[in-house]
């Protein structure tokens, strides 16, 4: 499927959102281990991003947004991300679902709600698909979580793990299974302050901890019939769009950019300040040391493309095809590989709290938990490859 041009429409260069991205994260930066070791969620920062109107980023101008397009908004997320990553991965999300709405995926009432109240307030949007028996809905099976129609009110109740930003969400599109004669898959838009909702702290993870990756419960949660924003047969898989893949694989993969472009960083903040007694000069001088900062070098630059040409098709309209996926693949890897080796070069200090390179270790390794799994992705491009050959193969048999 190929993307619309009008996906992404370019705005008038009147804001320098990057610019404020790079100026807000220097500040976050400053917080960010605090919120490493407490997981509190960064409520500041995300009042931060809405002062400075980078929460209607991706927002039609017509609609009090910025207009801007995928190339301006991964680079937000990873200038963001260098000063505070969990703030990257919500706001990341928070675009994703914008972005949709700005496609004219969404019922216009609907839209119309969410994109009110995020002129009028930080006003956080996400999805809540998993759940602790079914896991992503990418690995396919039906949602535990039922709506029943009572009246002119759809009755919602179940528990979804993984909700990001859940703590600071105002909305949640959510996904359930209607107790029907033909049940179908509807996802409803549900506002989080609405009775019967609660949130369990299920997120103790490692990295990434201060994104509020908890569990959604619905006991009896009432909303209008027509919240519905999607919907199709229980009996068919989910259905995902090429231009949603496309702008989520992106954005995911900038917030991992942004984690191990903070880790060169602070490397080399380490290796050009501390001189050794023994050495005379600087860590940076010695060779095997600039061999490892220019292996990191190379991985970052190869990301900054991937992720700036892949934008940049899409913005276009161009059909990427499954460049989106492998980009998501590789960027994350080339993350992971970069702080993992600032941690080798880094040495006993690398493993200081007070150096940072083992928190930006622990946020990029966490990238590998979001679903599709790397291992799914090199499943779903072998298959493909196995399929392209196959009829290759079958075509030439039939000519010669």
């Amino acid at each position: 499927m190929t993307v619309s041009a009008t996906a992404f429409p370019r705005a008038p260069v009147e804001v320098d959102a990057v610019a404020i991205a790079r100026d807000l994260a220097v500040r976050f930066a400053q917080t960010a281990a605090h919120h490493d070791r407490t997981g509190e969620f960064p409520t500041a920062n995300v009042r931060a991003l809405f002062e400075k109107g980078l929460l209607g980023l991706v927002t039609a101008r017509e609609q009090g947004g910025l207009g801007e397009g995928l190339e301006a908004a991964q680079a937000v997320i990873s200038a963001i991300a260098t000063g505070e990553p969990s703030t990257a991965l919500v706001l990341a999300m928070h675009y994703n679902n914008h972005a949709a709405i700005r496609r004219g995926q969404w019922p216009s009432h609907l839209a119309e709600r969410v994109l009110a109240a995020n002129r009028r307030r930080p006003a956080l949007l996400n999805a809540a698909q998993a759940e602790p028996g079914m896991g992503s809905p990418a690995h396919g099976g039906l949602p535990a979580t039922t709506a029943r129609r009572e009246g002119e009110h759809w009755i919602i109740d179940g528990r979804k793990s993984f909700v990001t930003g859940l703590t600071g969400l105002a909305f949640a599109n959510v996904l359930a299974l209607t107790q029907e004669p033909a049940p179908r898959l509807i996802q409803l838009l549900v506002p989080l302050d609405a009775q019967g909702i609660s949130q369990v702290k299920t997120w103790e993870a490692a990295g990434m901890y201060a994104t509020a990756s908890d569990d959604l419960v619905l006991r009896d949660v009432r909303v209008p019939i027509d919240h519905i924003i999607a919907e199709q047969p229980a009996s068919e898989p989910l259905r995902r769009d090429e231009a949603g893949g496309n702008v989520f694989f992106t954005l995911l993969a900038a917030v991992y950019q942004g984690v191990a472009t903070s880790a060169r960083d602070d490397l080399l903040g380490h290796l050009t300040q501390h001189s050794p007694s023994s050495l005379g000069q600087p860590l940076a001088s010695i060779p095997r040391l600039q061999e490892g900062l220019g292996e990191i070098e190379v991985l970052l630059a190869a990301n900054a493309r991937l992720l700036q040409s892949v934008s940049r098709d899409v913005d276009a309209g161009r059909s990427v095809d499954t460049d989106a996926m492998m980009l998501r693949h590789l960027v994350i890897e080339n993350a992971v590989r970069v702080t993992d080796l600032a941690l080798e070069l880094g040495g006993n200090r690398g493993l200081r709290r007070d150096y940072h390179l083992e928190r930006h270790h622990r946020d990029a390794v966490t990238a590998r938990a979001h679903a599709p799994q790397s291992h799914m992705i090199r499943t779903i491009l072998g298959k493909a490859a196995i399929a392209r050959f196959n009829a290759a193969s079958h075509a030439a048999r039939l000519t010669g």
